[in-house]
């Protein structure tokens, strides 16, 4: 959020006992702008605009909630962005004189340091898939699609064959959920809801359901991922939270960048060779984001990859969209898939 720079005014009536001593105070940041962008790994300069005061004693810096430097001159300081997580931070000088202390904010957000490298692809196989799946999850483990269909009314958990696309196991959800993200861990499978607030806990091998727990973590429930270590967690923000692998509570996020901004409707999840694949709803792309501070290293297009005459009506086109990647991490093989798509493909990335 943009922070007001603080604003402070002394005015005196316009009368003959104060006419030689009116003095305006007026105090704020003139670098950086409120909200200026600035690429990660480089300098920003720092710079008060002190007015018309008294003698300024000393300025304490600090970013966000971290003292940066204390000065005892009004000369602009320079700040580093190595280290930060990508996003908003906030800015604060601390102004002491004449015995009174003054606050005033400004803030800037710092952004991947470069354009993210992009890549078309390569259709390796297409693969059957069952066309009354609205996909929110996908997976493959142990030779096997685990597939969540969303919507509600025909939401379900489905085990799949890959090659003839049979689904071999199928537990249905209650009507009033709506299917989301899934993610396996060890022998339990973890299933999102949408707007429910309400994650299930399943029995990998008989589907049988063994809990729930409440989902508080993002406004919405949509994509989950495991590294091993944590759980990737969207909620169609640009925000992607850190689950502990145990109760599913929140114990950190990264926020989305590229050079330009942050990254909106972050959807279904993988994580492949130590970085977070990410879906962007309603478009072609997946995102390849670095796990450890949110930057945005590449951009995959697959557009073309189901003919665009597919779907026939508005609704079907606006709704029936690319989601779902899943990742055989044996046979280094990346699927992709699309809410009632009729196939799962296992492409190649062609840099561009």
């Amino acid at each position: 959020m943009i922070k007001k720079i603080a604003f402070v005014g002394v005015a005196c009536a316009l009368v003959s006992s104060c006419k030689n001593d009116a003095v305006t105070s007026y105090r704020n940041f003139i670098s950086p702008m409120i909200g200026q962008n600035i690429p990660s790994g480089n300098e920003f300069e720092v710079k008060v605009q002190f007015g018309n005061e008294p003698k300024v004693d000393s300025v304490i810096y600090l970013l966000d909630t971290v003292k940066i430097v204390s000065k005892t001159d009004t000369l602009s300081v320079k700040f580093k962005t190595e280290g930060l997580k990508l996003g908003n931070h906030l800015l604060t000088a601390k102004i002491y004189s004449a015995g009174k202390l003054e606050d005033i904010t400004s803030n800037i957000n710092v952004l991947a340091a470069n354009a993210p490298v992009e890549y078309g692809y390569k259709v390796i196989k297409t693969l059957p898939h069952d066309t009354s799946s609205y996909v929110e999850g996908l997976e493959y483990h142990d030779g096997f699609f685990y597939e969540s269909a969303g919507d509600y009314g025909h939401s379900s958990l489905r085990k799949v064959e890959p090659a003839t696309g049979q689904v071999l196991q199928k537990t249905d959800l209650d009507k009033q959920y709506f299917g989301e993200g899934i993610t396996l861990i060890g022998n339990k499978i973890i299933q999102l809801t949408y707007r429910e607030k309400v994650g299930f806990v399943y029995d990998k091998s008989t589907f049988k359901k063994l809990s729930e727990f409440a989902y508080t973590t993002g406004r919405e429930g949509w994509g989950l991922a495991f590294n091993g270590e944590k759980v990737f967690n969207t909620d169609g923000s640009n925000t992607i939270f850190f689950l502990n692998k145990d109760n599913y509570q929140k114990i950190g996020s990264i926020d989305v960048f590229d050079d330009k901004g942050p990254i909106q409707n972050l959807n279904e999840l993988e994580y492949i060779d130590g970085k977070i694949y990410a879906n962007v709803y309603t478009t072609n792309n997946i995102l390849i984001i670095n796990p450890e501070n949110g930057a945005v290293e590449s951009k995959i297009d697959l557009s073309g990859l189901l003919p665009a005459d597919y779907f026939k009506t508005e609704d079907e086109k606006a709704n029936n969209v690319l989601n779902g990647i899943a990742y055989d991490k044996a046979g280094k093989r990346l699927f992709v898939a699309g809410k009632k798509w009729p196939h799962i493909f296992h492409i190649e990335l062609v840099k561009k």
